[in-house]
């Protein structure tokens, strides 16, 4: 498939941002540590060794090579549970955005679309649903809906599909009153291709901005459900459960909790370094006004 021009320099913009191939790379890094975990994990994430347990990182005094990242209270590898965390983590993130992210971009099309009584219903029910402070609502969510990583997926588009709507919705709203939109109706363009093939294509830049922003707050609500008991099961390695069951002995082994907090820092800044370097890559009115400065 041949790239427009305006796609190729928005794709060399996006190859050329710091902000970006950082983010990317970490991003990558994790994805291929999540995918390989089985063959990269020293040993099962479940193994216990009692013999072994609140072993330090090997780097430090008392730690031993075959346990990188140490052990935790029952000797279960710290390195592997790691691993297979970012799992969790990913899939979370991947899943859970998506969801919102579709679910909020067309709403907000929809609205800006038709605009009247439907978008007055979208914005009232964004207001509505947004009064709510998140995690106390997600959290009322699984208590009802019952724990599980795929509840805490569908909590996170329930409640955070308002956050694309309302932007992407200020954006489709400036996208309507631009030529090409008269010009496609005067065409005889259905609804479905002014939506589809008109819009969806002018918000798509900021649709993908926030898109790898929300994987970093989705990031932070699994590792909170799990940290309560309410995500993944207690046996099931995940960043959350990890720092839950390290916090009873964080003042003797305080890796236990650094390390599981450390990875949810590096995946968060991954994604809001990917998301902001895209949206200083694809934001036509950022790439205008450093050109005018130039």
């Amino acid at each position: 498939m041949r790239l427009s021009p305006r796609a190729k320099a928005a794709w060399r913009r996006c190859l050329t941002n710091p902000r970006v191939v950082t983010g990317g790379v970490i991003i990558g890094l994790m994805a291929v540590v999540a995918v390989l975990a089985p063959w990269l994990a020293p040993h099962d994430p479940q193994e216990q060794d009692l013999l072994a347990t609140l072993l330090p990182p090997m780097w430090l005094a008392g730690g031993e090579a075959r346990f990188p990242f140490g052990t935790d209270t029952l000797g279960r590898c710290i390195a592997s549970r790691l691993m297979y965390g970012a799992r969790i983590a990913l899939y979370v993130a991947v899943v859970a955005a998506t969801g919102a992210m579709i679910l909020g971009t067309l709403l907000a099309i929809v609205a800006a679309y038709f605009g009247g009584w439907v978008d007055w219903l979208i914005s009232r029910a964004i207001e509505v649903w947004m009064a709510f402070p998140p995690v106390v609502l997600a959290l009322i969510l699984l208590v009802g809906m019952g724990a599980g990583v795929n509840k805490v997926i569908l909590a996170i588009i329930v409640i955070d599909w308002t956050r694309f709507c309302r932007v992407i919705r200020s954006e489709a709203l400036v996208v309507m009153v631009r030529d090409y939109i008269a010009a496609a109706k005067l065409a005889g363009f259905s609804h479905r291709q002014i939506m589809l093939k008109e819009m969806l294509p002018a918000v798509l830049p900021l649709v993908i901005t926030m898109m790898s922003i929300e994987m970093g707050i989705a990031v932070i609500v699994e590792a909170i459900m799990s940290f309560v008991g309410l995500s993944v099961e207690p046996d099931v390695p995940a960043w959350g459960v990890m720092i839950a069951d390290a916090r009873q002995t964080m003042h003797q082994a305080p890796w236990g909790v650094v390390l599981p907090v450390g990875a949810i820092f590096l995946a968060v800044l991954a994604f809001n370094l990917l998301g902001d370097g895209l949206r200083r890559a694809l934001d036509t009115r950022l790439v205008l006004g450093r050109a005018e400065a130039a």
